[in-house]
């Protein structure tokens, strides 16, 4: 009988890809899975430690399953991803049930471990940093089917003094074109319809291989791909933000018209503590064009509240900023100061109050935006991807373009016609509420 593996995966989406590898390589090695921990005979968190509350989410898991290891339903507990290479020592010396620790770099061992963890003994696995990602294997795709994570990218070389990720995931290491390709075949023909780029910064793709930007490139030929609906951009960091990538955006109809850019700040003197490789004027000509060369983009952001020494005057200029440029969607983080990051050695730290106090004003005027945006939206027809049904009502939930999975808005569809999640159709928008909005169906499908 197979044995069965609970498999927990936490953090971003690129560790999510890293989790749906290792399920392939488990599934062809004979294991089966479980969503019921109680039930599972080994189990692999796969970890996050970008943030205090990732690390604590982390941590509070593993303690949870190692409860269920300690009770005797569980026989393997194995610990894999960032938090696993920062604090190998520490989960050893304060988890004893943990059977085996992976580090970022050698998650493909995991057969191989828990395969040791059941035969009596394991050892913990770590690879440097530079090692060539991981590309040709079989991943098991979480999300549904009808939409999937294409991780262009390992590892970072912006070196914000924030980020701990350089220092847990590598160099920036690019995926070479014709893995990624085979990649996104094999997923287009399991059904997939919607490709999703992440990196820590997908911009910057190809120019470690190649010796420039191959982005563009890429996208074009992914764009051949049969079956695939939507390609959608994340992490793209503004100042790599070029002519030619906008171009590509403009021309092909299968790349939507929504973008990522992790901005973290618009107070210069903010910006140059945080490492970051741009200022305000160069953000706001960056938004400029994207809004002029592409009218419908829908942009998304992410900011970082009470960042070390940032001043008040620091703070109403962010304030002014957002105001301004109006963002579609953003996100904002009270500065977590995380040991061995450059930041975290800087003056002017300021108070959880502080930095939580600065974040709730910033997403209070953000909120207002949003809805406004939203609003803006009735009395057009979107193309939309059905997501699922509400329960005993003939309504749909769907994404539209402007929305990424997990992190941005809904759209609602009253029809009496029967859709199945990961239809493409067009609805028009009749109204909204707050970040969602509501719409009919209408007559014609869109595939």
């Amino acid at each position: 009988m197979k044995k069965k593996v609970a498999f927990v995966s936490l953090g971003c989406d690129k560790n999510l890809v890293d989790s749906e590898m290792m399920l392939g390589m488990l599934e062809e090695s004979g294991y089966a899975f479980t969503d019921d921990e109680t039930e599972a005979e080994a189990a692999v968190v796969n970890t996050c430690c970008f943030i205090g509350d990732a690390k604590e989410e982390s941590v509070n898991t593993i303690l949870e399953l190692a409860e269920l290891k300690k009770s005797g339903s569980l026989k393997a507990l194995i610990v894999t991803g960032c938090l696993a290479e920062r604090y190998r020592e520490e989960i050893r010396k304060e988890i004893g049930e943990v059977d085996a620790v992976l580090g970022t770099t050698a998650i493909d061992r995991i057969v191989e471990t828990l395969d040791q963890v059941f035969s009596g003994g394991a050892q913990d696995q770590y690879d440097s940093l530079d090692k060539k990602p991981l590309t040709d294997r079989k991943r098991v795709v979480t999300t549904g089917g009808h939409f999937a994570y294409l991780k262009i990218a390992e590892g970072c070389d912006k070196c914000c003094t924030y980020c701990i990720i350089p220092k847990v995931r590598g160099r920036y290491r690019s995926i070479p074109m014709e893995s990624l390709l085979r990649e996104a075949e094999t997923l287009a023909g399991q059904g997939v319809k919607e490709l999703i780029l992440v990196a820590q910064e997908t911009t910057v793709y190809g120019t470690d291989l190649y010796g420039h930007k191959m982005l563009p490139e890429l996208l074009r030929k992914l764009c051949r791909i049969d079956g695939l609906v939507w390609i959608r951009l994340l992490y793209c960091y503004p100042e790599e933000i070029d002519e030619e990538l906008i171009r590509v955006i403009k021309e092909e109809d299968k790349i939507c018209h929504y973008l990522d850019l992790p901005i973290q700040h618009a107070s210069d003197p903010v910006l140059k503590r945080m490492g970051r490789r741009t200022d305000q004027a160069e953000l706001i000509r960056i938004v400029n064009l994207l809004r002029k060369e592409i009218p419908d983009i829908c942009l998304r952001t992410t900011l970082i509240s009470g960042f070390p020494g940032e001043t008040k005057k620091d703070h109403e200029e962010l304030l002014s900023f957002v105001e301004k440029m109006r963002f579609d969607r953003l996100g904002v983080f009270p500065y977590s100061r995380e040991e061995d990051t450059a930041a975290a050695k800087l003056p002017g730290q300021h108070s959880e109050k502080v930095k939580c106090a600065r974040r709730d004003e910033i997403m209070a005027l953000q909120q207002e935006i949003a809805f406004e945006r939203a609003a803006d939206m009735e009395g057009r027809t979107l193309l939309v991807m059905i997501e699922g049904k509400v329960a005993d009502e003939e309504v749909y939930v769907a994404r539209t373009y402007r929305d990424a999975p997990d992190v941005d808005g809904l759209l609602f569809c009253h029809t009496g016609r029967e859709l199945m999640t990961g239809d493409f159709v067009r609805v028009r928008v009749t109204d909204s509420y707050e970040y969602d909005l509501m719409g009919e169906l209408e007559d014609e499908s869109a595939e």
